[in-house]
């Protein structure tokens, strides 16, 4: 299976570019805390759903699909101290586009598994 033709995949790179764009709106000071972290969380998501499907057994992407979904519950949490702290508003990307991340991914892996 070819990750590039997977939604999901697709989705978390436009997620990636997203994140991006709003960290460059954070002070300065958090260049090596949470910029740092938001954006290895963000970038995690679709290397792992990449590496899973590059992986020669179901049950590896499967699990690679798991460590995706951490970086997406990462990315969350993150996502949420940014919002707590006032730096800018997240509850809009977190409702929407990592809901529909999650949704795929689970979808994805639940499509993996009746194939075991």
């Amino acid at each position: 299976m070819n990750h590039k033709d997977l939604e999901v995949w697709k989705r978390s790179i436009d997620l990636v570019l997203e994140i991006y764009n709003l960290t460059k709106e954070l002070p300065k000071e958090e260049k090596y805390g949470l910029i740092s972290q938001i954006k290895r969380s963000s970038v995690s998501i679709p290397s792992n759903i990449a590496e899973g499907a590059a992986r020669s057994s179901t049950k590896e992407f499967i699990r690679f699909l798991d460590i995706a979904n951490g970086s997406l519950s990462e990315l969350e949490t993150q996502l949420i101290i940014v919002n707590k702290l006032g730096f800018f508003q997240t509850e809009e990307l977190v409702e929407n586009d990592l809901k529909i991340i999650r949704k795929m991914l689970y979808r994805l892996k639940e499509s993996l598994k009746r194939k075991l």
